[in-house]
């Protein structure tokens, strides 16, 4: 059982900066695939970048976060990561991480355990 618990959110300007933070539990935090997805008002939830296990050597990203959004991993820390740069209006929503046992993956159905999610505001 993995528990996940997001925090960093909080409402910016737009063109600012945000880091988001998911605190895991478990010992085995490095055996995990890891991700963050978002959901904004009236529209379904989407992913927006994820990591592969262990050292986390393969990244990938939605298209509308490319360039401007850093997704890490610290295992000692247990901690995932969410640098989110140029922040745009549209960027608003709740973010949510996520964990799976696989490598590395994009579709939020092949993640087991979720945050409660935080919320991410950027004003015009």
């Amino acid at each position: 059982q993995v528990q996940l618990v997001e925090s960093g959110g909080g409402l910016v300007q737009a063109g600012g900066s945000l880091r988001l933070s998911c605190a895991t539990s478990g010992r085995t935090f490095r055996a995990y695939g890891l991700a963050w997805f978002r959901q904004a008002p009236g529209n379904e939830r989407e992913f927006v970048a994820a990591i592969s296990w262990n050292g986390g050597s393969s990244t990938g990203y939605t298209d509308s976060v490319k360039g401007r959004f850093t997704i890490s991993r610290d295992n000692a820390k247990n901690t995932l990561y969410l640098q989110m740069n140029s922040l745009k209006p549209e960027d608003t929503a709740v973010y949510y991480c996520a964990a799976t046992s696989f490598n590395y993956a994009t579709n939020q159905g092949m993640y087991h355990y979720w945050g409660q999610g935080t919320q991410v505001t950027v004003s015009s």
